[in-house]
Parts: structure tokens; sequence; C-alpha cells
């Protein structure tokens, strides 16, 4: 799967703009503040519905303008299809897949799965375990559409739980009412963490080769599931069903609930050190590079197409041994990378393009 063009209207800094695009490598070259990284939030936002910059959709439209529209020509394997996005200052944004209206946003995720990585998503690793959650719940609904679902199931229970807790005044009249939402919250939950763990075995290997690869043999990366490491949802519930029942002492005095997938984490070292807490911001943000890389087999493994890789301005922290390892692992796949400067090779199926004042051009050789 690739992506064979891009049509901006009014999306952030771009009036209009179309872009074709090449299978393999697409270099968006160009001094800061030009668009570079707009053109990589278009395409991702295409493909989760939401912003990796902001929670404001309003702010994707240009400056004085209305509305905003990105439309998206998809080469897959078996057939082509199209995406396009509307968003709107007045009302909620509308997706159209092959120019079918969708009627929930779920609905869009997975049509084309995209693989991001920033210099903000070393918090993936620096910060604190909500980013580490946030990284397996977009990567596993790419994956499985069920499991966003899931997730939205699982948000509405937990806050009614969480409701109970704060509002019951003493705790023996919870023992009456609190079992209907822990025998709900655990049943969704026991999903939940199946999937995550299924997502971390089948990631770690991976994640493992491509950072030795990248570091040429010189550090060993390790992922682990923080949480219940049961591999069977029946038995994780009643887990689950347990732990509710010996905290709920913990849950009431905290008003909230203190056990579950909203709880775990992901341990993550580099030569049997955590680099979450002892890791050098180098270490950190190739680690979240390696996993993010690690993706791109997963993905195709699943589904049966390659993703398309996302690279914001990765290559100035890689000095050129790295920068050659890394643009090796990657060379069988879409990327679109934004630099400052790009001087290496590049094959027929690759472009370099200028971005300059929300304009994109392609670089003739």
């Amino acid at each position: 799967m690739y992506i064979e063009s891009v049509k901006l209207n009014n999306f952030r800094n771009y009036t209009d703009c179309e872009v074709k695009l090449k299978p393999h490598l697409n270099v968006f070259k160009g001094n800061n503040a030009q668009g570079k990284t707009n053109f990589l939030e278009s395409i991702y936002f295409s493909s989760i519905g939401k912003s990796p910059k902001t929670t404001r959709e309003k702010d994707l439209i240009l400056w004085g303008k209305d509305s905003a529209k990105i439309f998206i020509n998809l080469k897959k394997q078996y057939f082509n299809q199209t995406i396009e996005t509307f968003i709107n200052q007045k009302t909620n944004k509308s997706v159209k897949i092959n120019g079918l209206s969708i009627r929930k946003i779920g609905d869009l995720i997975g049509e084309m799965p995209v693989v991001y990585f920033s210099p903000e998503e070393i918090g993936l690793i620096k910060d604190g375990p909500a980013d580490r959650r946030r990284f397996m719940d977009i990567d596993i609904s790419q994956l499985n559409r069920n499991y966003f679902y899931l997730l939205c199931r699982y948000e509405k229970v937990l806050a009614e739980r969480n409701k109970l807790l704060k509002q019951t005044k003493n705790i023996e009249s919870l023992y009456d009412t609190i079992d209907l939402w822990d025998v709900q919250l655990a049943d969704i939950a026991s999903k939940i963490i199946f999937y995550r763990l299924d997502f971390i075995e089948k990631i770690k290997e991976p994640a493992k080769v491509v950072h030795a690869n990248i570091t040429s043999q010189k550090e060993e990366l390790n992922v682990k599931y923080q949480g219940i490491q049961i591999k069977n949802i029946q038995e994780i519930k009643e887990k689950l069903l347990s732990l509710y029942k010996n905290s709920l002492k913990k849950d009431f005095e905290f008003g909230y609930t203190t056990i579950g997938p909203h709880r775990d984490d992901i341990e993550i070292t580099i030569n049997n050190i955590d680099i979450r807490s002892f890791g050098s911001q180098g270490q950190q943000r190739l680690a979240t590079l390696s996993l993010k890389i690690a993706e791109l087999a997963l993905f195709e493994k699943q589904t049966g197409e390659k993703p398309i890789l996302l690279l914001d301005d990765v290559l100035s922290e890689l000095d050129n041994k790295r920068c050659q390892n890394l643009l090796k692992e990657i060379s069988e796949y879409q990327t679109i990378l934004t630099t400052t400067k790009f001087s290496k090779k590049i094959d027929e199926n690759s472009a370099i393009f200028v971005v300059k004042n929300a304009t994109i051009e392609e670089k003739i050789n």
C-alpha cells in the first residue's frame, strides 16, 4: 500500500496543494515553519481521525477560512481507494471513503495504517504510562477495529464505576451495587489486556532486531507489558474480579478505580537498564524510533498491506552511520520524511520535494 497523491485545501498554511508521491522514500526538505510537518499531519489525520499536534480540530483550518479538505488517493494491493476528510468551523468533521460517508470515526481506523514519529514522540518513553498506553491503543486499533470500540466501552463503564465510588458515602452500601459494574468492567478489560499482551509479544522481537541493526549491534532493546501476565481472557477476567474486590477499600478512599488496563504500563530497557527513568535522551529517542519501525513489519504481517511511515525531523538527531542504517531498515516501505538537509542518493521510486511558504515542488535531478 502507498499513497499516490495528496490534495490539501485550506489545511493549516496550505491554500491549494497537490503532491504526487513515490512508492518508496519521499523527502520533504526545507527550512522550519514552511509547512513540512503540516503535510505529515494531514496524512496522519486522514488515517486516525485525530491530529498528533492538537485536540482543537478548528486549528487545522487555514486562518480566515470556514473549512478545510484533505483528499488522499491510495494504492492498495488489489484496488485503489480514496479518503476525503472535511473539517468545518461550525460542524464536526466528516469522512468519505470511496465517495461514501462513514457514520463513525472508528470506521476510518485501519483503512490507511500509518506509523508516525516526531521529536515529541520521545514522550512515549520519557513521559508517563499514559503515553505508552496510547502507543499500544492506537496501533492495536489500526490492526483491530473492534479494539477501538472496546476502549470506548471501557471508558464509559469505568466512568460509571468511578462515579459510584465518589458519590457513595459509606463503603458498606457499595457492596450491593459495585458488583454490577465490576462484572462489566472485567469483561471488557480482560479483552483489552489480552490484545495488549498479544501486541507486545508480537512487536518485542522485531523491535529488538531493528534497534540492534540501527545501533550496529551495540544495544539490546527489550519491551515487556506491565500488568496482568495471563494470556487467557476468562482467567484475566477472574483475576480482575478478585483484584477489584481486594482493592475496593482503596478505591473507595481514592474515589477512583486503581486496578485495570487504564493503569498498566510498558517496561522498556536497553542493555537491561530501564530507560524510562535512567536512559539518556538519545537512547529514549532511538528506542522510540525502533518501536515505530518495528510496527511496519507487524502491520504488514497482520493486514497483508504495507503501512505508511511518517518521519518528522528524525535525521537531525542521528549520526551518519545510524542514518544509513535507518534508511536501509525502511527501504521497502513508503516513507514521507521531513528534514532541513538531505544529501543522500535516492532510487527511481523515491523523490525529493522542496517545501517553501506552503508550496511543494519536486526536485528534479
